[in-house]
């Protein structure tokens, strides 16, 4: 079930190796055999191994992957080629086209952003079909809680989105080095309380440009 690069494997082989994430495997053959579950297991790790460590330059925390067949694939937020825009991404990519007067690809794969840099990491990485939440308090927090310490860690400065309660949550950790912008989830229940006009696009890649960091190209 372990696809996962070198960059991230090396910095995560302790916690591959604790009584939590044995149990967690365990549960998850369990669940892979008996139920319909999302990300394809070859995707869970789709996140970590199209971004290395030292390459990450942005963090969008979600919470758990879209439960629909031929959604989820492995990043936060993003959706399979071909499949309708989810209403969050829809919203998201509305901010964007408001924020930095672009507009966006029709393609809800973000696979682009995750290629420059942008590391789109849910804290649970997987679900069972239908069932939102499902795999939560199974192990994956505490698995994913250590990626964000140890990118929060990092001398070399990090922008950290932080959308929705679930995702701020994490703002103590974060070091002063990083640029933490917070907002109210993209979802339809909540993007009218404050994630549309945050500007966090623009934000973000202003921060990069006075690090020193190509700017993301977030069409």
């Amino acid at each position: 079930m372990i696809r996962i690069t070198k960059s991230w494997a090396n910095l995560l082989k302790d916690e591959f190796q604790k009584p939590y994430f044995k149990v967690l495997q365990n549960f998850l053959e369990e669940e892979y055999n008996t139920h319909t579950v999302y990300p394809a297991m070859e995707n869970i790790f789709n996140a970590l191994n199209a971004v290395k460590f030292e390459d990450v330059k942005v963090v969008i925390i979600g919470q758990d992957p879209y439960h629909e067949p031929n959604q989820a694939h492995g990043l936060a937020f993003s959706v399979q080629d071909g499949v309708e825009l989810p209403p969050s991404l829809v919203n998201i990519y509305k901010e964007i086209e408001d924020d930095l007067h672009i507009k966006c690809e029709k393609n809800g794969n973000l696979m682009r952003w995750a290629k420059q840099g942008v590391l789109l990491l849910n804290t649970s990485l997987t679900v069972r079909r239908g069932q939102a939440n499902s795999h939560r308090g199974k192990g994956w927090e505490t698995f994913t809680n250590k990626i964000i310490e140890l990118l929060a860690q990092r001398e070399d400065p990090i922008v950290f989105i932080l959308w929705g309660s679930n995702a701020q949550s994490f703002e103590s950790v974060i070091g002063k080095q990083h640029l933490i912008l917070k907002a109210p989830h993209p979802s339809p229940l909540s993007a009218y309380r404050g994630f549309f006009g945050c500007k966090h696009f623009s934000k973000a890649n202003k921060f990069l440009e006075e690090h020193g960091k190509t700017p993301i190209d977030w069409k």
